[in-house]
């Protein structure tokens, strides 16, 4: 569902994308969430939104990478989002450990 604060264009992008999604099988609910997390991606890349994280900011843009890293293939997620991922599940000696380490922290 759009936010109050999106502009005209983040409406339309995140209704696009949510409309590709669903049209290759996607859940309706699944299809939101990646439409809104882009589309806030990009708020935060072009400095329209109060807070970004560094790999929002710093990260290729997501129509560059067009699922060039969607959790399989050469590399996979990056270091940082599996640590991302790893402080949110609140997983101990994060810090410590590789990438490598991290992905089968995580599979887990």
């Amino acid at each position: 569902m759009p936010q109050q604060q999106w502009s005209a264009k983040r409406e339309r992008q995140y209704e696009h994308i949510k409309a590709g999604l669903e049209e290759r099988g996607t859940r309706e609910s699944v299809a939101e969430e990646i439409a809104a997390r882009t589309v806030n991606k990009e708020r935060a890349r072009h400095g329209e939104s109060k807070t970004a994280s560094r790999s929002s900011i710093e990260d290729v843009s997501s129509g560059h990478r067009g699922g060039k890293r969607s959790h399989s293939g050469p590399g996979g997620r990056t270091y940082e989002q599996l640590y991302n991922e790893a402080k949110a599940r609140g997983l101990r000696g994060r810090s410590k450990m590789n990438k490598q380490e991290l992905q089968q922290a995580l599979a887990r």
